[in-house]
């Protein structure tokens, strides 16, 4: 269109059709409102910083992981270490052998308490009809058997018998037996702790402890 026929046009009344605008650069702000970069403080651009350079790139034990590290020997005292596996097996043997040594102790008991009732049961019969209490006699003849003074009561010859070392004396089952001297030598024989009394006629007399120089009485002793 000629500029004559467009000054026609506007003489008429027609406006020219507007100009379209230029593409803005690449980086040049866009027409409008102006931007305007709000400062940021130093530790939020250090971090931002960090996070875009960290971006795409492995983190330090990240890169240390998988890479042939030898794995630590376990310590010493450490679950499952020799020393701890040593020690159980201390304890173990100590155990077992103190379990033995109190079953060896129960049967020995056990045996000696076997061996015990039999020699009980072989001196019942030994004694039976064999003992001479007189149920009639006054006379009283202490002596001491385990510990304690035990009496029998005799007549006067088995008193006299008795210390002369031809009687003697044997407990079964709480009772004290008077009986012969060759009675008494079998139930040693069957079962020793059942010798209550017994007399040897060989042995010397003891003698009086006031015999002793520190229990004499002076002479000039005034009472």
């Amino acid at each position: 269109m000629s500029d004559t026929l467009r000054d026609q046009l506007l003489g008429l009344g027609f406006k020219s059709a507007p100009k379209p605008d230029k593409p803005a650069r690449d980086g040049a702000p866009k027409p409008g409102k102006p931007r305007r970069d709000k400062p940021r403080p130093d530790g939020a651009q250090s971090r931002a910083h960090a996070r875009t350079e960290g971006q795409g790139r492995p983190r330090s034990h990240e890169r240390t992981q998988g890479q042939g590290r030898p794995h630590a020997a376990p310590s010493r005292g450490t679950p499952g270490s020799r020393e701890d596996i040593d020690l159980a097996k201390a304890y173990a043997i100590r155990a077992q052998r103190e379990k033995d040594e109190r079953i060896a102790a129960e049967r020995l008991k056990q045996e000696q308490a076997r061996q015990r009732r039999e020699a009980k049961a072989k001196l019942a019969l030994l004694l039976q009809d064999k003992a001479l209490n007189d149920a009639n006699a006054e006379l009283v003849r202490h002596f001491d058997y385990g510990g304690k003074i035990k009496r029998i009561h005799v007549n006067a010859e088995q008193l006299k018998a008795l210390n002369a070392g031809e009687l003697g004396v044997v407990q079964l089952d709480g009772r004290y037996l008077l009986v012969t001297a060759a009675i008494l030598a079998e139930a040693e024989a069957t079962f020793a702790p059942a010798v209550a009394l017994k007399v040897d006629p060989q042995a010397p007399a003891p003698g009086d402890p006031y015999d002793d120089p520190r229990f004499q009485v002076p002479d000039d002793l005034i009472w």
